[in-house]
């Protein structure tokens, strides 16, 4: 397995705000973020091709079977924790969880697996868009069920914070693509580099709060440990449950390969992004994003894995 340069940013982020933790207060890091926020999805407007999505688009049954496991199997899959956790100490551990449940599919990394392993790609560049745009709205909404005024949540808020950060970006990036499709196919790694460096800071500006204010003074490696292993069952319940309702359907093998690496993987960018946004510059943003960093870290070794047993499949 190579060593995914992006997830040793991470840590370091992680590790250089537990160091120095001060460095938020010296650099105008909430005002890099959000312009940052507003470029990541002005240059994933313009990555939407239409001709793309037009291919995709055909295969309903595999489409509503990678919609409802990523926005309603994940999320449901994490309530049933809900009644034996609410009112305990653990009850924000599981939000952190239902977080995560209710982010969106990541593209990219959907897209590259799914090639790797053979699958349905058309398929997967549609689905893994589609998600992405879905969840601006499926997110917040899932998690306003359980955020309420007291704790500083406002779904019309955080609906306006995404509509100006989020949405606004998004329509415009996808209106000017014809216009600047060549940009984005020349610098496209540069434009992957940029969104990598502004969720590294994300994750540096909301951890460094979170160590700042002792958020992470009672978790112990064997709580650590513990998250781990529920982010490894979530994913290991969601790959096992989507390949056996793809059989059921009758998938042939790269539809049932994209139905299982899109509807498994949760996005990253959109998590820290939506951390940010719905929980502003709170000191627990932290916290929300230890299970999705745990999940994207484990995805990508776990369906790098698959992919290449898939692939050598289709080659034996």
């Amino acid at each position: 397995m190579k060593i995914n340069p992006f997830v040793l940013s991470l840590i370091a982020a992680i590790f250089v705000a537990y160091l120095f933790p001060q460095l938020g207060d010296v650099l105008p890091l909430k005002l890099i973020t959000d312009i940052g926020i507003g470029l990541i999805f002005f240059f994933y407007g313009l990555k939407l091709s239409v001709s793309e999505l037009k291919l995709g688009m055909s295969n309903y049954k595999l489409h509503v079977l990678i919609q409802l496991t990523t926005f309603l199997v994940f999320p449901a899959l994490v309530f049933i924790a809900y009644p034996f956790l609410k009112d305990t100490a653990a009850e924000e551990y599981w939000l952190a969880f239902f977080f995560l449940a209710a982010l969106p599919s990541t593209v990219s990394s959907s897209v590259v697996m799914v090639s790797l392993a053979k699958g349905n790609i058309p398929a997967a560049i549609f689905n893994a868009s589609l998600s992405g745009i879905i969840g601006v709205i499926i997110t917040p909404f899932w998690l306003g069920f359980f955020l309420d005024a007291s704790e500083g949540f406002s779904f019309a808020d955080v609906f306006l914070k995404l509509l100006y950060q989020i949405i606004i970006p998004l329509i415009l990036g996808f209106a000017l693509h014809r216009i600047l499709q060549s940009f984005v196919n020349r610098y496209k790694s540069k434009l992957s580099l940029f969104d990598k460096s502004i969720i590294v800071l994300i994750v540096y500006d909301s951890f460094s709060k979170s160590f700042a204010a002792n958020i992470f003074n009672d978790l112990s490696i064997l709580d650590l440990g513990l998250i781990l292993l529920g982010v490894l069952a979530i994913f290991f319940a969601v790959f096992g449950l989507s390949g056996w309702i793809s059989q059921l359907f009758g998938f042939n093998r790269e539809d049932k390969i994209t139905a299982r690496f899109c509807g498994t993987k949760k996005s990253l960018v959109h998590g820290s992004v939506m951390a940010k946004i719905i929980f502003g510059n709170s000191a627990g943003a932290g916290l929300f994003l230890l299970p999705i960093m745990l999940f994207h870290i484990s995805q990508l070794i776990l369906i790098s894995i698959f992919a290449e047993r898939y692939a050598k499949e289709v080659e034996d």
